[in-house]
């Protein structure tokens, strides 16, 4: 599921690493260019409102075999595309089919693992969507220097296909209220009787068609009528659009600032990068200790449950660490200081975003549980809006405010949302008991767990 993830992410930066190659080949402007950027984005926002209630509703294992061959298809059109306007549209699409990847994994690890071992699982997945953007410009700008920027494309069909067969071949169904119905129709047939899962038991019956209309609507429901959804996927969006922010910002520090290529200037990602393997492993480790916490909840008697807002103190972490990094790397890019000091910016930056998406991601499957794809989905529109976005005015903002000021803008944004975690942390259990969806969850939660 991590590495669907990362992928899904992958492909949407590669395409930076090869702004030189694409813009003299097919003869685009540099408007046109970030169009490809964020139209991939944009597809990250509009897929999850399909795939993530569809998941819900016919299963999570066909959505994936759907979507993944289809975003394999449209990376291998990119390639061989002859116009900038269908590059383009083609990513647009291959941005939609890959969101499946963004949402979905989510909930089939709220499926798989309870709330023991569910922070492993979801620090791994949280990796994904910030290690592939990072990665991205990094393996673009040398490939694409190379061999040219079809093979870059070329590189993400061969990736993306070769998962799309494991995926096909080894990842089971997973969603278990889909699971019970089948169970269900499948001893009605057997039998003669009339069978329901219990999940269903005292529902009136609904047609497929009012089923899919209640999930396309709830996460947009979960977005604007759960503040838990709305505040915590708001920080995430401004972490997130920051990050590709710097897919802009960078080559305007490193390339056009200090004259290096598209090969070397990708380097410039490597802070990120070790920052995003440092809040990993310090996932990993708090793991262990949430562990023992469950056990001493056990040994006192208790069921061994802890609330979602044990999953959030890594993220207060990162909450100071991002906007420390973001404000480091403000005041040391100008091109008279040695590079190293702008470079190593970018370890806090990249340690508080994951450590903060991984602690919201987690706390808002363990709030919503059943629901936890469709308030992914959520999150994951306002997140990819942004991060379509925010590209499109970064280098009208560092021309207009200048390399300093313009990295200040979401130093200011980030330090405005740092109180967020420690808001949850503190009064989370009763804004929790206030939200609909989020109660309701418990409810499924505890009918699964009776015998």
């Amino acid at each position: 599921m991590a590495t669907l993830t990362l992928t899904a992410s992958f492909v949407s930066s590669t395409y930076s690493g090869s702004r030189s190659e694409i813009i003299s080949d097919l003869h685009a402007s540099e408007e046109v260019f970030a169009l490809g950027l964020s139209l991939y984005v944009l597809g990250f926002a509009l897929g999850p409102l399909f795939w993530a209630p569809l998941g819900e509703l016919y299963g999570r294992q066909i959505i994936f075999f759907i979507t993944y061959g289809a975003f394999t298809g449209f990376n291998a059109g990119s390639a061989g595309a002859q116009h900038i306007y269908s590059l383009v549209i083609l990513r647009f699409f291959a941005g939609a089919f890959a969101a499946s990847a963004l949402t979905n994994p989510g909930g089939v690890i709220a499926d798989m693992f309870d709330a023991t071992h569910r922070g492993l699982a979801m620090a791994l997945f949280a990796a994904g969507p910030f290690m592939g953007p990072i990665l991205g410009p990094i393996v673009g700008g040398f490939l694409g220097e190379a061999h040219g920027w079809r093979w870059v494309s070329g590189l993400t069909a061969i990736f993306s296909g070769a998962l799309w067969i494991i995926t096909a071949l080894f990842v089971p169904e997973t969603f278990a209220p889909f699971l019970l119905r089948k169970r269900a129709e499948q001893l009605s047939k057997l039998t003669g009787h009339c069978y329901r899962s219990k999940l269903e038991a005292g529902k009136s019956e609904k047609s497929a068609w009012g089923e899919l209309a209640v999930s396309l609507t709830r996460p947009w429901a979960l977005l604007f009528y759960e503040p838990i959804v709305l505040l915590l996927s708001l920080y995430m969006s401004i972490t997130y659009g920051t990050l590709y922010m710097f897919f802009g910002a960078i080559p305007i520090v490193f390339q056009q600032q200090r004259g290096w290529g598209e090969g070397k200037g990708g380097l410039a990602f490597i802070g990120i990068l070790v920052g995003v393997i440092l809040a990993v492993l310090s996932s990993i480790l708090y793991q262990r200790r949430y562990k023992r916490m469950v056990q001493k909840n056990k040994a006192s008697g208790g069921t061994g449950s802890l609330p979602p807002e044990a999953r959030l103190p890594m993220g207060m972490i990162g909450a100071i660490a991002l906007p420390i990094g973001l404000i480091w790397f403000a005041w040391t890019n100008y091109p008279n200081i040695h590079w190293m000091a702008s470079i190593s910016a970018g370890v806090p930056f990249g340690l508080g975003m994951v450590l903060v998406f991984t602690s919201v991601s987690g706390y808002l499957v363990d709030t919503y549980m059943t629901f936890a794809a469709s308030a992914l989905a959520a999150n994951v529109v306002m997140r990819s809006t942004f991060a379509a976005a925010f590209p499109l005015f970064t280098g009208y903002m560092y021309a207009g405010l200048g390399i300093h000021w313009a990295s200040m803008i979401p130093a200011f944004l980030t330090l405005a949302c740092a109180p967020l975690p420690f808001l949850f942390y503190k009064w989370g259990a009763r804004i929790r008991a206030r939200c609909k969806y989020a109660a309701a969850a418990q409810d499924v939660r505890k009918a699964m767990e009776e015998k």
